[in-house]
């Protein structure tokens, strides 16, 4: 079934969007701060055919509900097991880009038994700082959605995408500043929160550490130094992208994901 569908998990109703094949270990897909289900577009289409597919959108991103604040990384990892429980998925492999990786590793380490593999992209098992989010917290709060996107958005590309696809980034731009801003707050006090740097070596699942060359918001040293932290993790750079890459690369990010999908012998 390829059409929107709706949940309720924990009093939060989740958008989610499910493709692909039925049968077989599914991917879920977990997006970035200030994104939707979206941002996987092009990524989807290539492993369709190969593997099913599930994506949704956060809680407080896209059209999931805005839970009341504060909510932990645990709360995101909760989310995804509930989802699990609904499409009555035993197990799954979880494909997280930013925070999104942040939280399919804290899904690792208390679902265990419901995972089969990650794929974590461009993020680490500690995002940023507490002062730091505080700060973006209190900016936002002071000076707006719209003023800050300015700021941010240019941090999640490669320095000449919005040169070279200006329509697009106008895009993710409307994305973002439209996005509730209680529920991109809400992320930002959870990512000040956690901090995985502790635990990230108990998982023992096969994994795939992608980033992007460019990426200057979780640079190539920072995520490499992820990979090496986890037991059964191999390393491997997206060329031509920054932070953002199932949008800026979307077919090198897919024949990545294939190849490792084969490797561990899932398609």
């Amino acid at each position: 079934m390829s059409a929107m569908q709706f949940v309720t998990i924990h009093d939060i109703t989740l958008h989610y969007k499910r493709e692909g094949l039925a049968e077989g270990v599914p991917l879920v897909f977990i997006h970035s701060l200030g994104c939707d289900l979206r941002i996987w577009d092009g990524v989807v289409p290539p492993l369709a055919p190969y593997v099913g597919v599930i994506r949704y959108d956060k809680r407080g991103h896209g059209l999931s509900d805005v839970s009341p604040a504060p909510y932990a990384m645990r709360d995101l990892a909760a989310d995804i097991e509930g989802l699990l429980n609904h499409l009555n998925i035993e197990s799954a492999i979880l494909v997280g880009l930013s925070v999104g990786g942040l939280t399919a590793m804290q899904f690792a380490l208390n679902y265990p038994h419901r995972l089969k593999a990650l794929i974590l992209c461009d993020t680490a098992a500690k995002i940023g700082t507490a002062e730091s989010w505080g700060e973006r917290i209190h900016a936002i709060r002071a000076r707006g959605m719209k003023r800050m996107a300015r700021i941010i958005l240019p941090r999640w590309f490669a320095p000449d995408f919005a040169e070279r696809y200006p329509a697009l980034y106008r895009g993710f731009y409307t994305m973002l500043t439209r996005m509730p801003v209680d529920g991109y707050l809400a992320a930002c006090a959870a990512l000040a929160a956690a901090d995985l740097r502790g635990e990230v070596s108990m998982i023992s699942v096969p994994a795939l550490v992608l980033c992007g060359a460019l990426d200057t918001a979780s640079p190539p040293d920072m995520v490499r130094g992820l990979a090496d932290a986890l037991p059964e993790a191999h390393f491997e750079l997206i060329e031509g992208a920054g932070h953002t890459i199932p949008v800026e690369q979307p077919e090198a990010t897919a024949a990545a994901i294939l190849r490792f999908l084969k490797e561990q012998k899932y398609v």
